[in-house]
């Protein structure tokens, strides 16, 4: 209470509309008015003057015996009173008095005065507050009791502003900002607000209380398919095969959740594929069949909980559970291989980041390219899948308000739900488990909320168990039926197996290399078609296919250790190597299977003319060439001795008539296969090999029968030779000597000897001893 020492003639100059005067006791109706005294709302004033005192009651005359709710003053002589209105009030009014009681919040709505003597009483109504004005212009020294069922609860001299708000609970009076009663197992509370309204706060809708008076939010963000339903029941659709941050927040800097996003059977719909925590710098993928990697280690799980850098991970028939238990943060992330759970149990007010605090924000800025191909964004469309019944579809979602998904309803909205199955299923088949997969995501969010949903999995003829777990697949793989509730296995993403498609193709291009050839086959396109990798085989039946266990592709080579069965043939320009898998032949009349019969070669291409070319003072000449993708070193070099001991440096002295050896030496070929010829040698006087003079030593692969000195050694029996002749120079020349040679490759199985005829005749051909002259080049034939 405060009692002013000013200003209240500024209220008393304030006249009503209809001041009336009684004499007598009398009751008034104030339902213009209504005045709400501590607690209880009153719409009739009970006015009576006995022996000088005056008394204002709400509930009855005032009877000391009986006691009541009134305003009582003590004073002397009063014969009558006054009673004036003030429906409308000035908004001084409103501001003079909560100068003087700050306890009162609400707006003035209305007042009136009740006059007697020298006494002025202004009672004024705040709605669910009151307030009283006690006011004399006589230095009388009375008093005013307020009394709640005759218990007086404050006296009051005159000049003082009273507050006579409060509230009413089973017949007991409490003054603002009083807790009536508390639970802390259930954190229900009954107060008295400022405003004096009785108020009972509990635990809000997304929040849960911990038994000992507290409230922690209590949430889920549901990601299933491509829909994100966020802690607030929005939602959004991811429509590329990136990654995304589904969860974080300011108090844990080092944690996070994200969402990584692929196609399978449809390139235009993309589904949640696997889901990440990172946690202070680790990464603890929960992937497609129960896999549990961190890092690059993949971890063994059951039922029991592992603590991996602070996260409890565990698993069951339902799926895999990574919780987070701080003091005031608990983080549970669920996953089955194609829906993700994350349930929040947190302070009132701490913030929640990703698309699982807010799923409107933009995508690019949620969006973590770390993570993320760089093609991840492109967009693809396909024709509408006309087998597809929406209408039924749609029935089948819409049994979310139906029994006994309904009982559930009050407490999670199921229309999120139903839009993110409707959405989905009428554009996508509703095979891989997705018939029921947007109904046990509500069943699961429902049980995180204490509803159980009894029968569920046999009204929708669903099971609660994860679709394909313990079954692995590769990272262009998911896991989806192979027959309509029947078995499962790993089929090829539609974007993946596209680029396959396009060709025709079962499998990547033959890999040709220097002594080896190879093809692998897509294990998922194979078995499309039905067919199983382990009946395969090469020409030669021991030649199977190698299965690669991480990426399931089938891989079936050759090499010159084994040529498995592989046909060398050649042609004017080509030494083709040549192989083919096909399925092993069966003693049985029928068969269920396509016949399998793939060829694949390599093929060696002859280049251009190549020459290696040095002038004979030089000590030697490295010529790197290239064929196809066999890479091979061609070194000439010459020396003084038989042996090739002693190499001609750019300092050694040659003389006329000097016996020389020139070594053609190869690295990089595999003698198993390839031989070297050398088919013509031949010196010039100037660096261009067809300058003219020109004199041959080397003739189709035999030494010039002209020529006595020239011997040739080891042609077409390896990856080397060297041939002999006695030095000499060009008559009338530049005194320089430049000699070119030519040399081929030639399959071993063919005999690449040159066939070379007495020194007494001249040399034939020997081009169809080596028809098949050629370089190396692979490449793939169908």
């Amino acid at each position: 209470m405060l009692r002013p020492l000013l200003c209240f003639c500024a209220l008393i100059a304030l006249t009503g509309a209809q001041r009336q005067t009684f004499t007598k006791s009398s009751v008034l109706n104030i339902s213009f008015c209504p005045i709400t005294y501590y607690g209880q709302q009153y719409e009739q004033l009970y006015v009576n003057i006995t022996s000088g005192n005056v008394t204002v009651c709400f509930n009855g005359f005032f009877s000391p015996e009986t006691g009541g709710d009134c305003l009582v003053v003590r004073s002397r002589g009063a014969k009558r009173f006054y009673f004036e209105p003030f429906p409308h009030p000035f908004s001084f009014d409103q501001i003079l008095i909560r100068r003087y009681l700050r306890t009162i919040r609400n707006s003035l709505e209305c007042y009136f005065e009740i006059a007697f003597s020298h006494y002025h009483l202004y009672v004024h109504n705040f709605g669910t507050q009151a307030s009283l004005l006690f006011f004399t212009s006589n230095p009388d020294p009375a008093m005013l009791e307020t009394q709640v069922g005759g218990s007086t609860v404050s006296t009051i001299h005159a000049q003082t502003y009273l507050d006579i708000s409060g509230c009413r609970h089973s017949g007991q009076m409490y003054p603002p900002g009083t807790v009536i009663s508390s639970d802390p197992q259930t954190c229900v509370s009954l107060t008295c607000n400022e405003t004096a309204a009785l108020y009972t706060s509990s635990c809000g809708p997304l929040e849960r209380c911990q038994g000992n008076g507290i409230c922690v939010l209590d949430s889920t963000c549901t990601v299933t398919g491509p829909t994100i339903i966020d802690v607030h029941g929005q939602i959004n659709s991811i429509q590329d095969r990136c990654a995304y941050s589904l969860f974080s927040t300011p108090s844990l800097p080092d944690f996070q959740v994200l969402g990584n996003f692929e196609d399978r059977r449809r390139t235009d719909v993309s589904f949640l594929d696997s889901v990440t925590l990172r946690v202070n710098g680790h990464d603890i993928h929960l992937e497609q069949g129960g896999r549990v990697q961190l890092d690059d280690s993949t971890l063994t799980l059951d039922s029991s909980p592992q603590l991996v850098h602070g996260v409890q991970l565990s698993k069951d028939q339902t799926g895999v559970t990574a919780k987070l238990s701080l003091s005031n943060l608990t983080i549970s992330v669920f996953f089955d291989g194609y829906t993700a759970q994350i349930h929040l149990e947190r302070p009132a007010g701490s913030s929640v980041e990703g698309l699982c605090g807010n799923s409107s924000r933009s995508l690019s800025d949620l969006r973590l390219s770390e993570y993320s191909s760089t093609s991840c964004e492109i967009q693809y469309n396909e024709p509408a899948d006309s087998t597809i019944n929406c209408t039924s579809v749609t029935e089948r979602c819409n049994l979310l308000k139906k029994a006994p998904f309904s009982s559930c309803n009050s407490d999670i909205d199921p229309e999120p739900y139903i839009t993110a199955c409707t959405d989905t299923l009428c554009k996508y088949p509703a095979v891989d488990g997705l018939n029921c997969q947007f109904l046990k995501a509500y069943a699961r969010a429902c049980s995180l909320h204490n509803h159980t949903l009894d029968g569920w999995t046999s009204k929708t003829s669903c099971s609660s168990e994860a679709f394909c777990q313990n079954r692995t697949c590769s990272d262009h793989e998911f896991c989806g039926e192979k027959t309509v509730c029947g078995d499962t296995r790993c089929f090829c993403r539609a974007i993946f197996a596209s680029k396959y498609q396009a060709n025709n193709s079962l499998g990547d291009p033959t890999v040709c290399k220097q002594n080896s050839a190879s093809v692998t086959l897509v294990g998922c396109l194979l078995e499309d078609k039905d067919v199983d990798y382990s009946v395969l085989h090469l020409n030669d039946p021991t030649c199977r296919g190698q299965v690669d266990e991480l990426t399931h592709m089938v891989t079936f080579s050759f090499n010159s250790s084994n040529s498995c069965g592989a046909v060398v043939m050649s042609n004017n320009s080509q030494v083709i190597y040549k192989n083919t898998i096909m399925t092993e032949n069966s003693s049985s009349i029928i068969t269920r299977h396509d016949h399998v019969y793939i060829d694949f070669s390599c093929i060696q291409t002859q280049p251009d003319i190549k020459t290696a070319t040095f002038r004979i003072r030089d000590s030697s000449v490295i010529q790197h060439l290239t064929s196809g993708v066999w890479d091979y070193t061609l070194t000439m070099k010459a020396f003084t001795d038989a042996r090739r001991t002693r190499a001609v440096e750019s300092s050694t002295e040659l003389q006329l008539n000097q016996k020389i050896w020139v070594e053609l030496k190869t690295d990089g070929l595999d003698g198993n296969w390839v031989v070297v010829v050398t088919d013509s040698c031949w010196a010039t006087d100037q660096p261009l090999p067809d300058s003219t003079p020109r004199y041959n030593l080397i003739i189709n692969g035999c030494a010039n029968p002209t020529d006595q000195t020239v011997k040739v050694k080891g042609n077409g029996l390896g990856t080397s030779n060297y041939f002999s002749f006695n030095m000499f120079e060009f008559t009338g020349g530049s005194g320089e000597v430049y000699l070119h040679c030519k040399v081929h490759l030639c399959p071993k199985r063919n005999n690449c000897v040159p066939t070379c005829p007495p020194s007494a005749r001249r040399p034939r051909s020997v081009s169809s001893k080596y028809e098949g002259e050629a370089f190396i080049s692979m490449a793939w034939t169908h």
